[in-house]
């Protein structure tokens, strides 16, 4: 097609995408005039006056930064139908000034068949364009006639999704949304209920499905998940600054974005283990030795002891401190908060005691009796003795560094499983050890805290006092015009300085409880790390994405149900993602028959959308500088992209240190975000999630010691050539 051709197809693009990024820039405008006039009124007027103005100002805040965050590929698709009527896709829904919808938002039901129509099944569809656009230009279209007996002209284009295949990587995830296929499109719009696993082999997209699905559900249960937030929780925080202009891009940033150590984290997991330690604290059986030893905190009293109260003398029984420790138990509340109830217990039978010997009327003397035992140091020392407030780092260390304690609570432990655990009280903690922490959380309680408690119950009657008045609000003064609930209302009535995000406001809140929460790599998880995410979303809501093959060390799973524990016992469905769309074949295959010599493939492995010969080179190298020689002469042949040095964890640092004397500025992360440099040196626990179009694997046999998947994730993370170099012997399947 000649460009004079083609720029005559565009034009009736263009000329739309002009007049919806004028609409954009229309309803910018006026939600900044909005903005301005609100903060202009000031703090003057009655409180319900400024609380109004204050839920109206975070509408609009909210608002236009929405809108300013979809200016890149505002509209991306577009359908022609039967009855010659076109209906463009896009970022968000915009309409014009009469309320009638000029771009279509990709989530809403009317966009469904830019996904979802086929040539066999193209209920009214004609044709499905995709646009290209730089700014707010349209530099080409890619066309699919699904109506094969259709009178079109002006086809055009060879494919959106090959082109974005082939396209150099930036550094950072894009969203996929132009391109989103057919079985993508059904896992994003799944239903929200219960817990989705959607199982894929590298390059099927899952991390880019999972994140799509986030923005899907916020736009389809906005009302309840603005309030609540979804959790996404990534492998790694440099897979986090991967995905982070994901969602902003679809125009959603009420998503917390974190790691699993950084969400259950009150202490630093600096310490390292072996692989079969943080194997056995990861297993579900430890919920039980945990909830075993917390029961096993409170002391008997093996008989009488006399107390010296105010120079009497007062019997305690152990009768008093055994009917206490059951009521309190009764109460089924956590350890540290049961106490009160216990010694309370004990206070009043020690007062009735008292009372009864010295012939003093109960009712009329118990205030005085009951003062004079607690300012009693023998009473004090007694009845906290036999139930003492505990820490989970206080309990979790005495049960690793205490052989008998571990021993009388772990009956679902072997010898073997203990002497593992044993480690003196002051070793570091580790990654594992968060999700015992985490538990032992919940089963001890806050420890008494007068003052934190009086603070707790006032923001509770404030919270509640706010909810009423905006529930008042909307019913009679018609405050907020639809646009906002009750509880998100009342949120927004504090002073804007003292307004904080839904992250800072979780991420303060151990006890918070998310709408929904995406997992990526999921397969890493051990039960007691879904056991910690459970509890923080009470509606069984979740999306996990991952794959049992790409699972790190040497402990595979051989199902989904083994590895979830608890989780898998909610209502749990699962999806496959069948289409490897990054990697070529020629690597693919390479990567499936090392894993199979592993004893590795749980799953199908996905079928590769594309070859792309002469992406698989093998070379033997006699020493470190032909290795320099190799990632030097790549880069210079890579042109636009991303290049990653792959290798064991040992030889990263060394790695780089080989490298940057002939690499320079090239290696270096502006910074210190990796990603953003042309060339990376990274392990492949590291490399996780991330996709490069050139990977060096150096000595791939290494790489292998860690686990079968180390070495799977590593074959397949580039989109153009992987180059493995190897002084040693190669691992089967990769030598044949």
């Amino acid at each position: 097609m000649q460009p004079n051709e083609a720029e005559t197809t565009w034009q009736a693009d263009q000329e739309f995408v002009d007049h919806v990024y004028g609409r954009l820039d229309d309803l910018r405008d006026r939600y900044r005039l909005r903005l301005e006039e609100v903060r202009r009124q000031g703090a003057s007027g009655t409180p319900q006056n400024r609380s109004e103005r204050d839920a109206f100002a975070v509408h609009y805040e909210d608002t236009l930064a929405r809108l300013e965050q979809v200016e890149n590929r505002l509209v991306f698709g577009r359908l022609d139908l039967t009855d010659a009527a076109r209906r463009y896709i896009g970022r968000i829904g915009i309409a014009d000034e009469d309320q009638e919808s000029l771009l279509i938002d990709w989530r809403a039901p009317a966009a469904r068949p830019f996904y979802q129509a086929t040539a066999a099944r193209r209920g009214d569809v004609v044709r499905r364009r995709h646009l290209m656009t730089r700014g707010r230009q349209v530099t080409g279209v890619e066309d699919e006639l699904l109506d094969t007996e259709a009178d079109v002209e002006g086809l055009t284009g060879e494919g959106a999704l090959f082109a974005a295949m082939a396209a150099a990587r930036e550094g950072r995830m894009g969203d996929i949304v132009a391109t989103i296929q057919s079985e993508q499109d059904e896992i994003i719009r799944a239903d929200s209920d219960g817990v989705l696993v959607v199982e894929g082999g590298p390059g099927t997209g899952k991390t880019a499905v999972a994140l799509h699905r986030a923005a899907y559900l916020l736009y389809t249960h906005r009302e309840r998940l603005e309030r609540s937030g979804v959790l996404v929780v990534g492998p790694s925080r440099v897979f986090l600054r991967y995905i982070e202009q994901v969602l902003p891009s679809l125009g959603e940033s009420g998503v917390v974005a974190t790691t699993l150590p950084d969400l259950l984290a009150d202490v630093p997991a600096t310490g390292t283990e072996p692989e079969e330690v943080a194997a056995v604290k990861g297993r579900a059986v430890m919920a039980q030795v945990l909830r075993h030893a917390v029961r096993g905190l409170p002391r008997r009293l093996e008989e009488p002891v006399l107390l010296d109260v105010d120079g009497e003398k007062v019997r305690l029984e152990p009768e008093d401190v055994r009917t206490a420790q059951e009521r309190a138990r009764r109460s089924s509340r956590p350890h540290n908060v049961a106490r009160r109830t216990y010694a309370t217990a004990v206070l009043d039978a020690l007062v009735r005691r008292w009372a009864g010997e010295k012939g003093l009327d109960l009712e009329s003397e118990q205030g005085w009796l009951l003062q004079s035992l607690r300012e009693s140091r023998d009473a004090r020392r007694e009845v906290n003795l036999r139930w003492m407030p505990t820490t989970p780092e206080q309990l979790l260390r005495r049960l690793y560094a205490d052989p008998a304690f571990l021993a009388r609570h772990s009956r679902g432990l072997s010898p073997a499983d203990r002497r593992l655990l044993r480690r003196p009280a002051g070793a570091p903690w580790t990654p594992a050890d968060l999700p015992l922490l985490d538990e032992l959380a919940v089963l001890l309680g806050r420890m008494e805290n007068p003052e934190e408690e009086r603070a707790r119950l006032a923001r509770a009657a404030e919270r509640a006092s706010a909810i009423a008045y905006a529930e008042h609000a909307i019913r009679e003064d018609g405050i907020g015009g639809g646009m906002v609930d009750a509880q998100t209302l009342a949120s927004r009535f504090a002073a804007p300085e003292a307004r904080r995000s839904l992250a800072e406001r979780a991420a303060s809140d151990r006890e918070w409880t998310y709408g929904h929460i995406v997992v990526d790599e999921a397969q890493e998880l051990s039960p007691m790390a879904w056991r910690a995410l459970l509890r923080r979303n009470p509606s069984r809501s979740m999306t996990l994405v991952g794959d049992l093959d790409q699972r790190s060390g040497h402990q595979p799973a051989r199902s989904w149900t083994e590895l979830l524990g608890t989780a898998a016992s909610e209502h749990v469905r699962s999806a496959a993602l069948t289409i490897n769309y990054r990697t070529p074949a020629e690597v693919m295959s390479a990567a499936v028959r090392v894993l199979r010599a592993a004893g590795g493939a749980q799953a199908a492995p996905a079928r590769s959308a594309r070859s792309v010969p002469g992406s698989l080179k093998v070379t033997r190298v006699a020493d470190e500088r032909e290795v320099a020689d190799v990632v030097v002469a790549e880069h210079a042949a890579m042109g636009q992209g991303r290049l990653a040095v792959v290798t064991a964890t040992g030889r990263v640092a060394a790695m780089r240190e080989l490298l940057a004397p002939r690499l320079g500025a090239v290696l270096e992360a502006p910074g210190g975000d990796v990603l953003a440099a042309p060339v990376v040196v990274l392990d492949p626990v590291t490399a996780k999630g991330l996709e490069f179009d050139v990977v060096v694997l150096v000595e791939p046999q290494e790489v292998a010691a860690g686990g079968p998947g180390d070495l799977y994730v590593a074959m397949t993370r580039p989109t153009r050539l992987l180059h493995v170099l190897h002084r040693g012997e190669l691992p089967p399947g990769l030598a044949d």
